[in-house]
């Protein structure tokens, strides 16, 4: 792995570290996480300038908790959303927050301490050298990136993956569920941040916003890391609800992408090939009888 590469700096709040001379904030939704909050903030890297740290209308402590650290670091902003909208709109806030601030890279770590921040220079260092516009962690690279992952996720995100590389048109990418991810000033600014769905299954959104735009994805090899967070998915309505999301992606950027930006043939085959559906049934169907 490239070494990491600090330069000094002047702040406001004292001496500090900048990597690569870029502006590096980290986005951490957080939804009653008062267990694994505090190690996860303290966890983060000095080089690290801002911290937007969004409680998504936690009942127990969290928010507290996010205040009290972030009185002895200056790095750390909470943000408190009053009522429960979803990680996807925890990390939209952060996001805006990330372009008011003009950062240069937004990281995306979650509240529960799952994310290994050792990870976060991985993420940047595409970016920064202009090999991507968003990079997002992959943990089926090699089967002990896998290590505690219950069967259930590993069947989940088998089938989303699927249908995430049809509806968002990477083909290349894997793990579309891995929410630890980088992402460039260009593609914030590109991408309508309030279009993004609000709720889990966000991540498998935005790929397709992101490909509309001929963006660019990179996935990083990252091992999983689970100890006491509890997974609040349940995984058979979470993949009935995304599957039909993906689906309503896919002829989004249809349209979208080869109708309205250009004129392509893409859509028309197609639409081709569905209508040649039923006429094949029907055909196989009158030769048995």
């Amino acid at each position: 792995m490239r070494k990491t590469k600090f330069i000094f700096f002047f702040s406001a709040r004292s001496i500090g570290l900048m990597y690569r001379n870029k502006k590096i904030s980290v986005v951490v939704p957080a939804y009653n996480e008062e267990m694994l909050i505090e190690p996860n903030l303290k966890s983060i890297p000095d080089y690290v300038d801002k911290v937007y740290v969004v409680d998504d209308g936690s009942h127990d402590k969290t928010f507290e908790i996010i205040k009290k650290i972030s009185s002895k670091d200056g790095r750390i902003i909470p943000t408190k959303h009053e009522v429960n909208k979803g990680v996807g709109a925890a990390i939209i806030t952060g996001y805006k927050r990330c372009l008011q601030d003009d950062v240069d890279i937004a990281v995306v770590m979650a509240g529960d301490n799952q994310m290994d921040p050792v990870h976060i220079p991985e993420l940047i260092e595409p970016i920064i050298e202009d090999k991507a516009d968003y990079t997002k962690g992959n943990r089926l690279m090699k089967t002990s990136d896998m290590k505690g992952m219950s069967v259930w996720r590993k069947m989940g995100n088998s089938v989303l993956t699927t249908l995430t590389k049809i509806s968002s048109g990477y083909y290349d990418i894997m793990d579309p569920q891995n929410g630890y991810a980088a992402i460039s000033k260009k593609a914030l600014t590109t991408i309508e941040l309030d279009a993004i769905y609000p709720k889990y299954g966000y991540c498998n959104d935005l790929l397709v916003k992101l490909n509309v735009f001929n963006l660019r994805v990179k996935d990083v090899p990252i091992p999983a890391r689970y100890g006491k967070e509890k997974s609040k998915i349940k995984y058979g309505r979470y993949i009935l609800k995304v599957s039909w999301l993906l689906l309503g992606n896919f002829l989004y950027r249809l349209k979208t992408k080869y109708l309205y930006q250009s004129l392509s043939p893409i859509p028309f085959l197609f639409i081709f090939r569905v209508l040649l559906i039923p006429i094949g049934l029907l055909s196989t169907y009158s030769v048995i009888l």
